[in-house]
């Protein structure tokens, strides 16, 4: 949980007490009214646990401060918003959140990306994205709507020859070796890395594996100066608290920093493309089936 949701919890908590003490109640009286355990007041006003849309419409009706319902509730679904559990974002298929993160791109005038161990979906073929969205549509069990999936996240790359949105993307090295989809996708995938680095607004680099990065990282997407989302294994994160987007922007310049672009960055894509050709030469064939005569 970042800082940015905790803070908003505590935000709300701190609204609700006020109303609470404005009323002249107790935290054990107003959950003696409402039918609550003693201890959920206490968890609500300091921010250890959401209330629900039912919670802040009694607390508001025996405060008597029902004209503040409305607002208390979009408070609330800020905070939803902020930290989404997978099995909610994607309830509705991956298509529909790929047209999400499009709106958000053409809302933006610089994209920053970082990702350690896969290809950006900007920069993905559709057979690589095809093994991504379906690794992902079996992972989390949504509904499986992989064809469309794919082709909304192939349309949006759209934005990479359209307008005059900048985008400055960072991957790490290992992403070059991690196998998804098998040698001829990856092939494939790494020959258009090389084609991608000569797109006019996009900044391409390459993390070495042999870096000292700053922390441990996490793949994040920074919108301009305003939104940051971040990938975690079961939700994903959106901050937009400034002081938590500034770290985000100093982390990003430390990668940028140890990148390698250019000349450098296209050796290091032939190298990966060369040793998977040779591990495939390697690796055992089975023998030829025998046919009768």
């Amino acid at each position: 949980m970042t800082d940015s949701v905790q803070q908003q919890r505590e935000a709300l908590g701190e609204r609700l007490r006020g109303l609470r003490q404005s009323a002249g109640l107790s935290g054990s009286e107003l959950a003696r009214r409402a039918g609550w355990h003693q201890t959920r007041v206490p968890k609500i006003e300091y921010g250890k646990t959401n209330p629900s849309v039912a919670d802040i419409q009694v607390w508001c009706k025996l405060t008597g401060a029902e004209r503040e319902i409305p607002d208390l509730v979009a408070s609330l679904r800020n905070i939803d918003v902020a930290y989404r559990e997978w099995r909610r974002t994607l309830d509705g298929g991956t298509k529909k959140k790929q047209h999400e993160i499009l709106r958000l791109m053409q809302q933006s005038a610089v994209m920053r990306v970082y990702q350690p161990s896969l290809v950006p979906g900007l920069l993905q073929t559709a057979e690589y994205a095809t093994a991504i969205l379906g690794r992902s549509i079996k992972f989390h069990g949504i509904p499986d709507d992989l064809d469309a999936g794919v082709a909304k996240r192939i349309e949006r790359q759209q934005v990479l020859y359209r307008g005059d949105r900048r985008f400055h993307i960072l991957m790490g090295e290992q992403a070059l070796y991690n196998n998804v989809g098998g040698d001829s996708v990856m092939a494939g995938q790494l020959d258009r890395l090389l084609a991608a680095m000569g797109l006019p607004r996009v900044t391409f680099g390459i993390v070495p594996m042999t870096a000292e990065l700053p922390m441990q990282l996490t793949n994040f997407v920074m919108f301009d100066e305003r939104r940051v989302t971040v990938e975690a294994i079961s939700a994903e994160l959106t901050i937009t608290q400034p002081r938590e987007i500034k770290l985000y922007h100093r982390t990003f310049d430390i990668l940028a920093g140890q990148s390698t672009t250019g000349e450098a960055a296209r050796r290091l894509i032939r190298r990966a493309l060369e040793a998977r050709s040779v591990a495939s030469a390697d690796a055992p064939h089975p023998p030829p089936q025998r046919t009768e005569n």
